[in-house]
């Protein structure tokens, strides 16, 4: 097993429940309340501003490659709003660098989260940090600090500029796999979602199953997964970096 797991050296982590312990809903309520309220002086109702939001992002998940995510999303929400909407984008980014910082409190901090990512970096591991990409970099950057980390800590992290893909479609981890020359192989990948992250097991990935925040809405059989919380991740993690 030791000479097995030595071939992965490629580690991919999810970032929200997995690195940023969360209740999603309670986040996403959070976040809205706050993109609503910085909005409403532009006139953007907060009801449909929500529905608009979720459009964008349907969008998004539903991306053929064919764009980037940011324009797919924009492209809808263009639609909704007009032509005219484009020029707040700007303004929505700020949002983003700023008033989103608030939705830290509706997240929890798991520290064996930084210090799992600085051993791995520490023992010569690539670590990536494959996040739904569905927000802009700005934004991204910000949920990596709030989980204790850096930006830098990571080789490449996915934000909705850089990623024409969403989870579950494995044509974006294959993307990521292009982006830097990895094989599926060579990879483990981590994570909290048992349709978004385990799915690249069919990639050929080794993928464990983090618990803590775990989501299974599809009810799927758990029992093929090695699976814990973070102190079974460092164990199983161990052989890596001996």
């Amino acid at each position: 097993m030791n000479g097995e797991k030595s071939r992965y050296t490629h580690i991919l982590f999810d970032l929200d429940g997995t690195l940023l312990p969360m209740d999603q809903e309670r986040f996403t309520k959070t976040y809205f309340q706050l993109l609503a309220a910085k909005l409403a002086p532009l006139g953007y109702d907060p009801a449909k501003l929500v529905d608009s939001i979720w459009a964008g992002t349907a969008a998004m998940v539903k991306n053929d490659g064919s764009c980037t995510n940011e324009e797919a999303f924009w492209r809808v929400f263009s639609q909704i709003y007009g032509e005219a909407s484009l020029k707040d984008k700007p303004y929505i980014d700020t949002f983003y660098a700023e008033e989103f910082n608030q939705a830290k409190a509706a997240c929890g901090f798991a520290p064996a989260a930084a210090e799992t990512v600085d051993l791995l970096r520490t023992a010569g591991k690539t670590v990536v940090l494959a996040t739904n990409p569905i927000f802009p970099a700005v934004a991204t950057q910000n949920r990596i600090r709030w989980a204790g980390l850096q930006p830098e800590s990571f080789r490449l992290y996915t934000t909705y500029e850089n990623s024409h893909y969403c989870k579950p479609n494995l044509k974006y981890y294959e993307e990521i796999l292009q982006n830097i020359g990895f094989q599926p192989e060579e990879c483990l990948m981590i994570g909290n979602d048992v349709t978004e992250d385990m799915v690249t097991a069919k990639l050929g990935m080794r993928v464990f199953l983090l618990t803590d925040c775990l989501i299974n809405q599809s009810g799927a059989d758990l029992s093929p997964y090695p699976q814990g919380g973070f102190q079974e991740l460092q164990a199983y993690l161990s052989e890596l970096i001996a």
